[in-house]
């Protein structure tokens, strides 16, 4: 049985996260610098909308597989072999889970850009009725794309090792490779195209490689560097695969949501299909820094309680991630919606972003963070399942989130177009993570610990102080229009810091000590 101590003794939940969030960070802060730079370069016209569709098709089945059934269903596998058997055991199923996934992979990979017409038609319907350009546009470009799915696939597989070992800043910093490669080939690389987005295509391909290339030397130190091995009657890995199947749509039912809303912006006017993806990218930066972060760090720790039967303990780090999660997403969901279009404004509103294009995606920005809370809560609730093994309950309620996201979808689409297909994501998500807690809570999984009373007290102070902080310093967006890039930016750091400090300040003051945060 191997001795190497879980991540949680050496520094604890609280330090993890805060390693993996702020590597999280740094990336959705390239991210960004990245979406500001395709918003320049490409603004929100029938170029951009092909690549992000392109884009999305790859990047949602790396959320729905990578990040999430097969680290979901892997993790809780790999924990238990750590806990309960040798190295050698664990080097065994690291290599055959390589080789099965990897072939099933490529197998997929080769369908996929031989039927990338097939593809781009069933996910983007209305570009194949409507516009034939954008749609063979689109078309190329997944040709390119699709791979990355195979690649970053890998990576998240490696990522998942990493991270149960206690390794969380190098997967966490890993992304940061996607964003710095298509920055480069926006600005390098599409000049020497024709036309000059295919060189964003390109990009993702580059970095899928890198990023794999990134995390061997890491896996190495670890004695963990993959040998692919076709292992498909593996008990190990058959046991991964009757928890990864249900878990396609119980952990990713956002994504699913977010997908939809693209099939059907495709039919709305030009611009929908980025105005949503501007606006989710607003709404993906707490959620992937704060609302994942925890998550990630979470799931192993709650796969070695469950597998060691401390119930309690299982308890209490579900307690914990659910106050941090409110902690954090209640005043980020605030800002988002009193700064949507300041936001906007100071970071994409250069170059061929017009200011109508600022506009839409305010509304639908607005739409998003209304859900936000729900967002991260979805994450940190359906790890309390997956840790246990069980994927099935959280599919049914995925499942009946998801048909009420198609209804509300249908009903909201035609009086507030792009935008009704964002709120109905959001009020989707709400019942999805309402289930998710009443189950949890219904089975005595999770049990309410000492100190909520006075977590609720705290949060409504620092928020409702917060919001009229906010309203008070912000300006009108007309004001926001006049500025130059120096002025923009001056002010949104002055209104971020200042809140930030604000929101701290009435904490500490209500109460909040650093014990509170800390999970042994």
């Amino acid at each position: 049985m191997q001795t190497d101590k879980p991540a949680e003794r050496e520094g604890g939940l609280l330090r993890s996260s805060a390693v993996v969030g702020f590597m999280t960070m740094l990336s959705r802060m390239l991210g960004l610098a990245r979406d500001i730079v395709v918003a320049g370069y490409f603004g929100a016209g029938s170029s951009a909308d092909a690549f992000f569709v392109a884009f999305k098709i790859p990047n949602f089945l790396r959320r729905l597989f990578a990040e999430g059934a097969f680290a979901q269903a892997f993790v809780p596998v790999l924990s238990e072999y750590r806990s309960q058997r040798d190295l050698a055991a664990v080097q065994a199923l690291i290599h055959r889970v390589a080789g099965t996934l990897g072939g099933v992979l490529i197998m997929l990979t080769v369908l996929a850009v031989t039927a990338a017409p097939v593809l781009t038609a069933l996910f983007a319907p209305g570009f194949y009725l409507n516009d034939s350009a954008k749609y063979a546009l689109a078309v190329d470009m997944l040709r390119l794309t699709f791979p990355y799915l195979l690649l970053i696939s890998l990576t998240a597989f490696a990522g998942s090792i990493l991270n149960s070992y206690g390794r969380f800043a190098v997967p966490a910093f890993t992304p940061v490779l996607l964003n710095v490669s298509l920055i480069g080939s926006a600005i390098f690389l599409s000049p020497l195209f024709d036309p000059p987005v295919m060189a964003l295509a390109w990009g993702v391909m580059i970095a899928g490689v890198t990023q794999l290339i990134f995390q061997m030397p890491f896996l190495a130190r670890l004695a963990l560097l993959p040998k692919p091995i076709w292992g498909w009657r593996d008990e190990g890995v058959q046991r991964i695969l009757k928890l990864m199947l249900p878990a396609l749509f119980g952990v990713s039912v956002t994504q699913i949501s977010l997908l939809l809303d693209t099939v059907l912006a495709s039919f709305l006017q030009t611009g929908s299909v980025s105005w949503l993806y501007y606006s989710d990218r607003l709404t993906e930066l707490p959620l992937g820094v704060f609302g994942i972060a925890i998550a990630t760090v979470i799931l192993p720790s709650l796969s070695r309680k469950h597998a060691t039967q401390s119930q309690q303990a299982f308890s209490d780090t579900l307690n914990w991630a659910l106050q941090m999660v409110l902690l954090i997403g209640v005043p980020a969901a605030l800002a988002l919606l009193l700064l949507a279009e300041p936001l906007l404004i100071t970071l994409f509103h250069y170059g061929a972003m017009q200011e109508r294009d600022v506009w839409m995606a305010g509304m639908s920005l607005r739409a998003y963070a209304c859900g936000l809370v729900a967002f991260m809560l979805i994450k940190v609730l359906a790890t309390g399942y997956f840790s246990r093994q069980d994927t099935k309950t959280p599919v049914k309620i995925a499942l009946q989130a998801v048909a009420a996201n198609m209804v509300l979808n249908l009903l909201l689409i035609g009086p507030l177009q792009h935008v009704g297909l964002a709120a109905a994501t959001s009020i989707s998500a709400f019942m999805n993570a309402g289930l998710l807690l009443m189950g949890l809570r219904r089975t005595g999984v999770l049990q309410w610990s000492v100190g909520w009373g006075a977590h609720w007290l705290r949060l409504s102070v620092a928020n409702l102080s917060l919001l009229g902080w906010v309203v008070w310093q912000s300006l009108p967006a007309a004001q926001w229009l006049q500025m130059d890039v120096g002025q923009r930016v001056l002010n949104m750091s002055w209104l971020v810091g200042s809140s930030v400090l604000l929101y701290l300040m009435l904490l500490v003051l209500s109460g909040l000590r650093l014990r509170h945060l800390r999970q042994h």
